[in-house]
C-alpha cells in the first residue's frame, strides 16, 4: 500500500463536513482496501447522523490500540480537491487535515494483519469531526463497551517534531438578550438587546482577555481563551434591536472547571440577558512520564534522528472520549501548514516517518505481548 497515492485518493473525495453522498463513496473506497487485506470493515450511519467507519483486525470491542481520526474536511475551492505534489510537499484540502494521517493509519491495519501482530488493533474514522463530533458520540452510545489501553491520536498539532501531552476543553456558551422594539429615532421608547450584550461581552472580556495578531499574545499560552464566534442582533437599520445572541468559543485548561466557567459568567449577567452551556467536553492531559509515551518517544526520536518536544494544544481531539475511559493517549501527527486554509499542505517525508514510528511502536507492543 503507497500512503500517499492512498492519501491522494481520499482527497479527491469531496468529503466537506455534511456531504453524505461523498463521505459514503469515500468509505465505501476505504472499507473495499481494507476488506481486500482480510480486515473487518462495518460503516455505522444511522439516520440523521454522520457515518463512522470501523476498522478492525479482530471482532473485539477491547483493543490494545487504537487509531482515532476523521476523514471530513473544511469547505474548499474545487481545486483544492485535486491534489498537488511540488517540492516534498503535498498540496490540497485535507493533506494535513488529515487524510494522510488516516491512511497511515490503513497502512497500519495492512501492516498488523500481513504480519500478524498478536495485538487488537482498530482503526475509528469519523466524518463529522469539523462540526462537534455528533456521529462519534453517537457511534459510542452504540459501542458503549469499546475500550483501548492506547490511542493514538494523529490530528493534532502539526510538527512531527513534537508530541502533544495537553489538549484544552471545548466549551461553547450561547448568550442571549432580550430587548424591546421601537423606532430607531426614539430609542428612549424601547430597549436595546445589542446595548445589554455589549455590556456583558465588555464584562466577560475583563476575565477573559482578547488575544489578536495585531494585539497582545501572552507569554505563557497555556490560559483559558475566548472568542466571539457569532454575534448576531437587530434586524433592520431603523428599529431598535429586540434580541441579540452570542456564540461563544471558550478553550478552558485542565486547571479550569466548567463550575468556574459558570460562576464568572453568573457575574457577568444583567437584566434581561441569559446565557446556556451548549456543548462541554473534558481536557486530554497526559502524564509525560507514562512509560507507553515515553517508549513512543524514544522509537520516534530514534527514526527521526533528533529530539522530540512535549507540547499543549489549544484544540480539542475526540480521543477525549477514551482519555475519560482510562486510555493512554498519545497525539502524535507528521509535519504541515495552511490547516483550515487555502495553502493547505503536509510534508511527505513527515508523513511516511509518522507511518514507520507508528509501525515500530506497534511492533514493540506485540513484542511485549508475546513475552
Amino acid at each position: 500500500m503507497n500512503i500517499i497515492e492512498i492519501t491522494q485518493d481520499l482527497m479527491r473525495f469531496r468529503s466537506e463536513t455534511g456531504n453524505i453522498e461523498q463521505t459514503t463513496q469515500l468509505m465505501t473506497y476505504i472499507k473495499n482496501i481494507m476488506t481486500l487485506i482480510g480486515a473487518k470493515v462495518d460503516i455505522f450511519a444511522p439516520k440523521g447522523v454522520a457515518p463512522v467507519i470501523f476498522i478492525r483486525n479482530k471482532a473485539t470491542l477491547n483493543f490494545d490500540t487504537l487509531v482515532l481520526g476523521h476523514v471530513d474536511v473544511v469547505p474548499a475551492s474545487e481545486k483544492m480537491f485535486s491534489p498537488l505534489i511540488k517540492e516534498g510537499k503535498l498540496y490540497g484540502r485535507g493533506s494535513l487535515d488529515m487524510k494522510s494521517f488516516a491512511a497511515v493509519a490503513l497502512h497500519s491495519m495492512q501492516y498488523v494483519i500481513e504480519n500478524k501482530l498478536p495485538l487488537n488493533f482498530g482503526i475509528i474514522l469519523s466524518s463529522d469531526e469539523e462540526k462537534g463530533s455528533k456521529g462519534t458520540h453517537a457511534f459510542l452510545k452504540k459501542y458503549d463497551k469499546i475500550k483501548a489501553e492506547i490511542v493514538l491520536d494523529n490530528d493534532v498539532g502539526g510538527d512531527i517534531k513534537k508530541i502533544i501531552a495537553k489538549c484544552k476543553n471545548p466549551v461553547f456558551v450561547k448568550l442571549q438578550a432580550q430587548g424591546q422594539e421601537a423606532h430607531g429615532s426614539r430609542p428612549w421608547d424601547g430597549i436595546d438587546a445589542n446595548e445589554k450584550m455589549l455590556e456583558v461581552l465588555s464584562k466577560i472580556r475583563q476575565i477573559y482577555p482578547a488575544y489578536s495578531l495585531d494585539g497582545k499574545k501572552p507569554r505563557n499560552t497555556w490560559v483559558d481563551t475566548l472568542h466571539f464566534a457569532t454575534i448576531s442582533g437587530g434586524k433592520v437599520s431603523n428599529i431598535i434591536a429586540d434580541s441579540c445572541e452570542v456564540l461563544c468559543d471558550f478553550r478552558l485548561t485542565e486547571n479550569s472547571t466548567l463550575e468556574d466557567l459558570k460562576k464568572n459568567l453568573d457575574k457577568c449577567m444583567i437584566k434581561g440577558v441569559s446565557y446556556e452551556i451548549v456543548s462541554s467536553s473534558i481536557p486530554v492531559v497526559m502524564d509525560e512520564k507514562n512509560p507507553a509515551i515515553l517508549a513512543y518517544k524514544k522509537l520516534a526520536e530514534q527514526i527521526l534522528g533528533q529530539k522530540i518536544k512535549f507540547e499543549y494544544e489549544g484544540g480539542a481531539t475526540d480521543a477525549r472520549e477514551f482519555a475519560a475511559r482510562g486510555s493512554i493517549v498519545i497525539m502524535h501527527s507528521g509535519t504541515g501548514d495552511g490547516m483550515h486554509a487555502s495553502g493547505e499542505y503536509v510534508e511527505i517525508d513527515s508523513v511516511e516517518k509518522l507511518s514507520e514510528i507508528q509501525i515500530a511502536f506497534l511492533s514493540k507492543l506485540a513484542l511485549a505481548k508475546q513475552k
